[in-house]
């Protein structure tokens, strides 16, 4: 295992207490339910063997953005809306129909308690999606490397990592973590402070891609709040695709986000339970293309 990652991995021991107690709610019971699954996953299978399966991995589709794209996502269910899954809900046929409406990626959630996900659904799906060519993130509480490294040893293309809830150092080692294995990352914030702070990561350019995502739903409250994409984003980090996050529903929305400055949508509830997943990522697709061009238009 290379010394650079391998000292990474685990360092979230370190992760300073008082900034997980000052998320609360949401986000300190996940923080704390992720350190312990990571303890014990640790426990199962050392890092080095985990890294050589990862490495063994085939590369991942890459990310192909386009002047809008969408991350599609698969959500069983949420704290805020409870169960999200169709009845007999068929999880390839969804990936599937994300693939076919022209998702740019797949976010799969993979965190068990909160969301009734899992590394067995991050797995399946990874596999699906890179027959059509896209990539699949891992969508979770992260906060170890060894996390980054189950999502490549698992066919994951990306990885979110959510800045409210880790200190700097901590960000910086699931980023570096990343991109040493090829996966995207998108570096998710919930405020003014957040977006300061990715901005000052100093991300090289280049590929795989980093994007940097605004969620408009507090995890401290679970309360949305639309205005915030347009309230923030004169804080998008220069130079980072922007990806609007929870909240967006209709093509007027996306609309809306395209108008402040964003590139891509991430949409999961609506997409559950739509009808039809492949017209409603194509309709979503399709309004923040158009609305991209409108707005280029001399």
């Amino acid at each position: 295992m290379p010394r650079e990652l391998q000292g990474r991995v685990g360092m979230t021991a370190r992760v300073e207490e008082g900034h997980a107690q000052a998320a609360g709610g949401l986000l300190d019971r996940m923080a704390k339910s992720s350190r312990a699954r990571v303890r014990a996953a640790r426990a199962a299978e050392p890092e080095g063997r985990l890294l050589a399966r990862a490495k063994a991995m085939p590369p991942p589709p890459p990310l192909a953005l386009d002047t809008f794209d969408l991350i599609a996502e698969l959500k069983l269910r949420s704290p805020s809306a409870g169960g999200l899954a169709r009845q007999g809900l068929d999880r390839d046929a969804q990936i599937a129909a994300y693939c076919a409406g022209g998702a740019a990626a797949i976010s799969v959630l993979t965190e068990p308690e909160e969301f009734g996900g899992s590394l067995e659904h991050l797995r399946d799906a990874a596999a699906l999606a890179a027959t059509h060519g896209r990539p699949v993130m891992r969508k979770d509480f992260l906060t170890d490397p060894y996390q980054v490294v189950e999502a490549r040893a698992a066919g994951a293309g990306g990885v979110l990592i959510i800045v409210t809830m880790l200190p700097d150092p901590d960000v910086r080692a699931l980023l570096d973590a990343a991109r040493e294995l090829g996966l995207f990352a998108l570096l998710e914030g919930f405020d003014a402070d957040d977006l300061e702070r990715i901005s000052a990561l100093e991300i090289p350019p280049g590929s795989p891609p980093v994007l940097a995502g605004v969620n408009c739903r507090n995890l401290r409250t679970l309360d949305v709040d639309f205005g915030r994409f347009a309230e923030l984003a004169p804080r998008l980090p220069a130079g980072l695709p922007a990806v609007a996050e929870s909240g967006i529903d209709s093509p007027d929305g996306v609309r809306s986000v395209v108008a402040c400055g964003y590139r891509l949508a991430l949409v999961g509830s609506a997409l559950m339970r739509a009808a039809s997943p492949r017209q409603a990522v194509a309709d979503l697709v399709a309004a923040g293309r158009e609305a991209g061009a409108r707005s280029h238009e001399p």
